[in-house]
């Protein structure tokens, strides 16, 4: 039989990382890509899907100052994304030789920084202050079964307040409801029902092309107001109730949020791509 020969495509670094990590198999999953030039958005959506994880992150290096990141779902791209952060981070200390002590991305969300914290990595994003919605959603008191304690909305999501974390824990994603009253997607939380957890969460984003988010650090801006505010505490400790779950550490100052947790290399490889025709 005569030898395959496939066509010649330029390769880029790609890892697959996982973040915000209890373990093995815990957090959530991240591609991060590293291109040497900018790309069109089609072109990174195109690998996203292709990739198709809840979120892949694209880096570029700028001429004097830090890196340009942009995230894509499977299907579209998003303003803001903790996890995906987290994973380019760790990719570009663990794999990509940065030495920088922080890291400076410049993102749709603006400025955005990394830095080292023990085990963990800590995020510096804004904050994102809900605001209190008076008419809950038929879609929404379905999905629940009943009505929240509390309904509001952020820049992209909205969120409802429960009273039981089992409760949270119980919730089946399901898509028509969901995707019915949200334009990214449903925070839903309620109050920690562990010694030293201040709150559990899931993120349901249809909308997004995520059914359900493993762990999502866009939403922790949203909740690190709310449950700071609600109980009186700056510091903070959450927990992403999904399947595969993720602990995060929080701390709210003024209009900004740190975020830390632990990230973890699950694959390393090449991307080859070629131009996108879309």
């Amino acid at each position: 039989m005569g030898e395959i020969v496939e066509e010649e495509l330029t390769s880029y670094p790609f890892y697959l990382v996982d973040a915000v990590v209890g373990g093995p198999f815990t957090g959530n999953p991240a591609g991060v890509c590293i291109v040497d030039e900018e790309k069109s958005a089609g072109w990174m959506q195109a690998v996203a899907a292709e990739i198709n994880q809840a979120e892949t992150a694209f880096l570029t290096k700028r001429a004097s100052d830090g890196w340009n990141l942009r995230w894509f779902t499977p299907s579209v791209e998003v303003n803001l994304c903790g996890h995906a952060t987290l994973a380019a981070a760790h990719a570009l200390w663990q794999h990509a030789g940065e030495c920088a002590g922080a890291l400076e991305f410049h993102t749709r969300s603006g400025l955005l920084k990394a830095s080292r914290d023990g085990e963990r990595i800590r995020l510096d994003f804004p904050a994102d202050p809900p605001t209190e919605v008076a008419q809950t959603p038929e879609a929404l008191t379905s999905f629940l079964g009943e009505e929240p304690q509390w309904y509001g909305a952020g820049k992209d999501d909205v969120v409802a307040v429960l009273a039981s974390a089992d409760h949270v824990r119980n919730l089946r994603p399901n898509d028509e409801l969901v995707a019915a009253f949200t334009r990214r997607g449903l925070i839903v939380t309620a109050p920690g029902d562990e010694p030293g957890l201040d709150m559990v969460s899931r993120f349901f984003a249809p909308n997004a092309g995520i059914p359900e988010d493993s762990v999502t650090g866009a939403t922790h801006c949203l909740l690190a107001v709310y449950w700071g505010q609600r109980l009186g505490k700056p510091r903070l400790e959450a927990l992403q109730a999904s399947k595969r779950t993720g602990r995060l550490a929080l701390e709210l100052a003024d209009d900004r949020v740190y975020l830390s947790g632990k990230t973890r290399t699950a694959l390393i490889g090449k991307f080859y791509g070629g131009e996108f025709h879309g």
